[in-house]
C-alpha cells in the first residue's frame, strides 16, 4: 500500500437497524483524483463521512499510511487531525462571519498563532481569487463566491485528501466548469488529492481520472473511468456511455 493512502478495510455502517454500506474495501491512493458516483441513498456522502472521521464505522477499520483511525464504533484519531479538508454540500457557512472568520474557524485545529492562522487564512482566500471579500458575509456573496469561501476554508489547512461532497449541486455549467479548473490547479499547487462525491458522472471527467461506483451500499465497480467506461457494469455508468454516443 502507498504509505499515504486512504484504506477502507471491511467497512459496514449501520443506521437504526438499516446497513447503508456493507463490507466495503478501497484504497485511495495520495495524487490520484477519485469519484465516487451512485445513485442517491447508496451511501455516498456516508463513506466520505467515514473517510473524514465525523462518523465511525459499525464495522471495519478506516487507516491513512497504515495509521488506523477509525474503528468499529470508534474515532481514534479526529477530523481535524486527519490532515483532510472537507467543503459539504450546503457549503455549513456561518451567515453572521465574514468570508475571513469563516475561514479561520477551519484553522483552530491547527493551535497557530492567531497572526498566523489570519495570514494562512488570507493566503487561501488569495488563492481562490476572492481575497478582495474577505469583510463580506456570505449573505451578500453569488453562489459561486459562496463555494469559493467554503474551498479556501478547506484548503487553508494544506490538506493532503480535499473531500468534496456534492458541493457543485445548483450551480451553472459556467461558473462549475470555473471552480473545476480552479480546484485542478490549487492541488497541483499544494500537493492535495481530490476524492469527490457526485451523482453525476459528467463531474468526473472534469477532475477525477478514477471512479467508485456505490450501489445498494455496496461497491459493483472501480478503476480509472475512461478504462470503465469501455465495458461498464454498473447501470449508471452504461447509461453515461449510451448518452456520450447519442
Amino acid at each position: 500500500m502507498n504509505p499515504a493512502a486512504f484504506r477502507l478495510e471491511g467497512i459496514g455502517k449501520v443506521f437504526d437497524d438499516h446497513a447503508v454500506l456493507a463490507d466495503v474495501s478501497l484504497d485511495f491512493e495520495f495524487g490520484q483524483h477519485t469519484a465516487i458516483v451512485g445513485p442517491s441513498g447508496c451511501g455516498k456522502t456516508t463513506l466520505l463521512r467515514l473517510l473524514a472521521g465525523l462518523d465511525a464505522p459499525t464495522a471495519g477499520k478506516v487507516l491513512l499510511g497504515g495509521q488506523l483511525l477509525s474503528a468499529p464504533g470508534r474515532i481514534l484519531v479526529p477530523a481535524h487531525s486527519r490532515r483532510i479538508g472537507l467543503v459539504f454540500q450546503d457549503l455549513a457557512l456561518w451567515p453572521n462571519l465574514s468570508a475571513l472568520d469563516n475561514v479561520l474557524l477551519g484553522l483552530p485545529g491547527l493551535r497557530r498563532a492567531r497572526s498566523g492562522a489570519r495570514a494562512q487564512a488570507l493566503d487561501a482566500l488569495e488563492r481562490c481569487g476572492i481575497q478582495d471579500l474577505a469583510n463580506a458575509r456570505p449573505g451578500r456573496l453569488s453562489g459561486g463566491q459562496q463555494q469559493r469561501v467554503a474551498i479556501a476554508r478547506a484548503i487553508a489547512v494544506r490538506p493532503q485528501f480535499l473531500l468534496l461532497d456534492e458541493p457543485f449541486a445548483g450551480l451553472d455549467l459556467v461558473t462549475k466548469d470555473a471552480l473545476f479548473g480552479q480546484i485542478a490547479e490549487l492541488c497541483r499547487a499544494l500537493g492535495s488529492t481530490v476524492i469527490l462525491v457526485t451523482h453525476d458522472p459528467a463531474e468526473v471527467a472534469q477532475l477525477c481520472e478514477r471512479v467508485v461506483v456505490l450501489e445498494r451500499g455496496q461497491v459493483v465497480e472501480a478503476g480509472r473511468f475512461g478504462e470503465l467506461l469501455q465495458a461498464p457494469q454498473s447501470a449508471l455508468l452504461r447509461r453515461f456511455k449510451a448518452h456520450q454516443q447519442a
